[in-house]
């Protein structure tokens, strides 16, 4: 909480209305921002990144990981988020498959969505010496599915390897009654 409080005050100190940690890989550090923010005044937003298994890098999942930040400071976050990996790393999770679907109040708490292009892992993506940017038609019709199943997620964006295609797919895939084609 000390560690991310001179962050979180002087944001609030400038009115702003909103604060959001993203890639955040373990609870605790979510933790001490959640409590930074509820001191200091200003809502805050969570975002944990998966690895290809659909668990945060600290080995927890990600029904833990809401469930820990959100007993740990009152529910005082706004909502979570996951960004930074491939649909194909957390569709299984956030669609139910195992522990994860079990009483799955969790879940509702997720409203956002920062998806990569790229189906890589971290480490993959780190070793990549181009950009992997995907398919900007497949990333957007995996957005398009998560929101016919979780219609609460309504932050959507793109993290990395994604561009202006990929988000004009996402927005014209989500919003329309049915799939565009190219």
């Amino acid at each position: 909480q000390r560690y991310h409080s001179a962050q979180v005050e002087t944001l609030a100190g400038a009115a702003v209305d909103m604060v959001t940690a993203i890639t955040m890989t373990y609870p605790a550090e979510a933790i001490g921002v959640v409590r930074a923010a509820r001191v200091a005044g200003v809502p805050v937003a969570v975002s944990f990144t998966v690895e290809t298994d659909g668990r945060l890098p600290s080995g927890h999942s990600l029904r833990e990981a809401v469930e820990q930040v959100d007993a740990a400071t009152d529910s005082y976050c706004a909502y979570f988020m996951v960004n930074c990996a491939h649909p194909t790393h957390f569709t299984h999770v956030l669609l139910g498959s195992g522990e994860e679907s079990d009483d799955a109040g969790w879940l509702q708490r997720v409203r956002g969505l920062r998806a990569n292009a790229s189906k890589c892992s971290h480490a993959e993506l780190d070793e990549c010496t181009e950009l992997d940017a995907g398919d900007p038609d497949e990333l957007a019709a995996d957005y398009r599915r998560l929101r016919e199943r979780l219609p609460w997620l309504t932050v959507l964006g793109g993290c990395c390897g994604t561009d202006h295609r990929h988000l004009e797919r996402i927005a014209a895939c989500v919003c329309s009654p049915s799939p565009p084609h190219s």
